[in-house]
C-alpha cells in the first residue's frame, strides 16, 4: 500500500507540472490547432499515468480526474472554450480547475423541472445530515455483501442493486471529501456531481440533470454542442440533436471502457459502450413519445420514476456490470477497505499509546 501511495503522489506531481506547462502554452501559443498540438503530449501522458496505479480507488479517482475530465478540458482550452479559457485564472486556479471537477464562480444547479433553466445554487452544499445518511447507507451496503456471502444468496437483482448503490454512494462520498478539501485549502467550490439520481422521472432527466453532472457539462461542451452545430446546416434544427446525442453517448461509452480497463487491466468487450449507445438511442424516442402523449396520457412521477430506474437497472445488469465484475472490482475494493480499516486501527492504537505515555510522564 505504501508503494501505491508513493506512485499516486508521483502521478499527481507529474500531472501538476504538466498543467503548469499547459498554462504557459495558453499564454504564448494561439488558440486552435497550434495550441492543440502543443497540448496533445500532455493529454497522452494523462492517458498513461493511471497505468502506474493498481488500486481501485486511487487509480479510478486519478483516471476520472485526469484521463477523462482534464483531457476534455484541455481539448476545449486549445480552442479557447471551457472552464480553463477564463483569462482571469491564475496559475494556481488553472491547475486546480483542470485537476478537479470545479467551478470558481457562478455555480449553477439543475432544477427539478426538465424544461426550466438552471438556477443559482447555494455554493453546492448539501446538508451534513444528507451525507451522514449516505455514509450509513454505504456501511449498510457493505454489511449486506457480507450477509450475502454468509447465506449464499445468489439473486442477481439483489446483487446488482447493491452494486448500483455501492457505485453511487462511494462516488458521492469521495467527491464530497474532495469538495471539503478544496474549500478548506483553496477557498474554492467544486461543481455538484449528483442531483439525487434516484428521483429521476425519465432517462433524459437522469442523464442530463441528475447523474454525474460534471461529466454531463463537459461532454455537452466538447461533444454535443460542436456536433449539433456541425449537423445543423446539413439536416436542420429538428434533427440536429439526434447525431449529437448519439455521438455523446458513444464517447461516454468508450471512456467508460477505458476506465474499466484501468481498474482491471482486461481487454474491453464493448458491452459498456453498447449500454450507453442503447440509452443514447432510447432518449430521443422517449422525448418524442413525451411530446406526442404527454397531454393525453401524462405519467405521474410515481409511475415514471420506477419505470426509469427499472430500465436503467435492467440494462445495467445486462450490459454494464458484467464487464465491471470481470475486472474483479468488487474483490479489489473489499481488499482495499480491509487495508484502510487496518491502517486506521493501527493509527488509532498508536495515537492512544502516545497519548497515554505523554499523560504518564
Amino acid at each position: 500500500m505504501e508503494g501505491e501511495i508513493n506512485n499516486f503522489m508521483k502521478a499527481w506531481f507529474q500531472a501538476i507540472i504538466s498543467l503548469c506547462y499547459c498554462y504557459v502554452i495558453g499564454k504564448n501559443v494561439p488558440k486552435g490547432f497550434p495550441r492543440l498540438l502543443a497540448i496533445v503530449p500532455i493529454m497522452c501522458l494523462f492517458l498513461v499515468l493511471p497505468l502506474s496505479l493498481n488500486t481501485i480507488h486511487l487509480c479510478g479517482t486519478f483516471a476520472f480526474f485526469f484521463s477523462w475530465l482534464a483531457n476534455f478540458k484541455l481539448a476545449l482550452f486549445a480552442f479557447e472554450k471551457g472552464p480553463l479559457s477564463d483569462p482571469s485564472l491564475s496559475l494556481k486556479n488553472f491547475v486546480v480547475v483542470a485537476s478537479f471537477p470545479m467551478k470558481i464562480n457562478n455555480q449553477m444547479v439543475p432544477t427539478d423541472s426538465e424544461n426550466s433553466p438552471p438556477k443559482a445554487m447555494n455554493n453546492g452544499h448539501k446538508s451534513l445530515l444528507n451525507y451522514t445518511i449516505k455514509v450509513v447507507a454505504f456501511i449498510a451496503v457493505i454489511k449486506a455483501y457480507d450477509y450475502n456471502k454468509d447465506y449464499n444468496m445468489h439473486n442477481n437483482m439483489i446483487l446488482y442493486t447493491l452494486y448500483s448503490m455501492h457505485l453511487y454512494l462511494i462516488l458521492d462520498i469521495i467527491l464530497a471529501m474532495v469538495k471539503v478539501l478544496a474549500r478548506t485549502l483553496l477557498g474554492v467550490e467544486l461543481e455538484p456531481h449528483f442531483n439525487e439520481p434516484y428521483l429521476a422521472s425519465s432517462l433524459q432527466d437522469f442523464w442530463s440533470r441528475r447523474w454525474n453532472l460534471v461529466v454531463v457539462n463537459t461532454l455537452r461542451q466538447s461533444i454535443y454542442e460542436p456536433t449539433k452545430e456541425f449537423a445543423l446546416p446539413i439536416i436542420g434544427r429538428k434533427w440536429a440533436s439526434l447525431p449529437a446525442t448519439f455521438l455523446t453517448f458513444l464517447v461516454s461509452g468508450l471512456i467508460h471502457e477505458l476506465l474499466i480497463y484501468y481498474l482491471g487491466r482486461i481487454s474491453p468487450t464493448g458491452e459498456i459502450t453498447w449500454f450507453f449507445l442503447l440509452h443514447g438511442f432510447c432518449i430521443p424516442i422517449e422525448v418524442y413519445l413525451k411530446k406526442k402523449l404527454a397531454v393525453k396520457f401524462p405519467l405521474p412521477r410515481v409511475v415514471s420514476g420506477p419505470l426509469t430506474l427499472g430500465f436503467i437497472m435492467v440494462t445495467a445488469l445486462w450490459l454494464f456490470f458484467p464487464q465491471l465484475l470481470r475486472s474483479n472490482g468488487e474483490q479489489k475494493a473489499f481488499e482495499e477497505y480491509t487495508e484502510v480499516g487496518m491502517f486506521l486501527k493501527n493509527t488509532t492504537s498508536a495515537l492512544m499509546l502516545w497519548f497515554n505515555a505523554k499523560k504518564f510522564y
